[in-house]
């Protein structure tokens, strides 16, 4: 099989985007396809960068004594509506 972008398939290729995107949408479309691969590209050298200090950290606290597991916090008594003083009543009149 032949290159498939070679040749007047390469024009067949155009002539039927530009019918069906018109030629007004195509700067458009160019231009949010290109502010999508700055973005893209910032977003990778951004991961990358976090990785190195990252890795350095890791060997930096594998020396350290490791870090004590947390404990759930210890449950309260549930609280009771304390009891009227015997003999006291709540009388309104």
């Amino acid at each position: 099989m032949s290159n498939l972008f070679a040749g007047p398939h390469l024009w067949i290729l155009l002539i039927v985007i530009l019918l069906l995107f018109g030629a007004a949408k195509l700067p458009a479309l160019a231009k949010s396809m290109g502010q999508s691969a700055r973005i893209f590209k910032g977003e990778m050298k951004a991961m990358k960068d976090d990785d190195v200090p990252a890795a350095a950290e890791g060997t930096a606290t594998s020396t350290a004594a490791p870090a004590a597991p947390l404990q759930p916090p210890a449950q309260a008594a549930p609280v009771t509506p304390a009891d009227p003083a015997p003999g006291a009543s709540d009388t309104r009149s």
